[in-house]
């Protein structure tokens, strides 16, 4: 399904990613890239430095789209399975997650990604495996 700039602009901006500070990128062909700019408020115990879990919901967010950029109309996803390792501490103004699609079954995406900070240092690294399932995307 071919994800066009409007519809990623118009569901980048709900709650969830404006408070968290996310914004989607690009999402085509089986991968997606996406920004996170964290506030204050979600960096913790540690200023500057996004808690685990913000990463975290970076890492799957980021892989939710890529999924979806090589889903059918009428397609969405779940998270099923998301491994996550961190390299080292998340400091910085903001990080870029990069996901891809590396086997797709028909039920079934399986993915790899990675968080980098703005100095290009890699701080975590994951690979999902996510379901394929049958609802609108809007």
């Amino acid at each position: 399904m071919e994800i066009s700039k409007q519809t990623i602009n118009q569901l980048s901006d709900n709650p969830l990613y404006k408070t968290l500070g996310i914004r989607i990128e690009s999402a085509a062909g089986g991968e997606a890239r996406a920004r996170l700019e964290p506030s204050a408020e979600v960096c913790w115990p540690f200023s500057g430095q996004p808690h685990g879990g913000i990463l975290f919901t970076l890492m799957d967010t980021t892989m939710a789209w890529a999924v979806l950029s090589q889903s059918e109309s009428g397609q969405n996803c779940t998270t099923i399975n998301l491994n996550i390792h961190y390299t080292q501490p998340a400091t910085g103004n903001f990080f870029i997650c990069g996901a891809r699609v590396t086997h797709q079954t028909t039920r079934s995406s399986f993915l790899t990604a990675d968080i980098h900070d703005e100095q290009g240092r890699l701080v975590a690294m994951g690979q999902a495996t996510f379901r394929i399932i049958r609802a609108e995307l809007l």
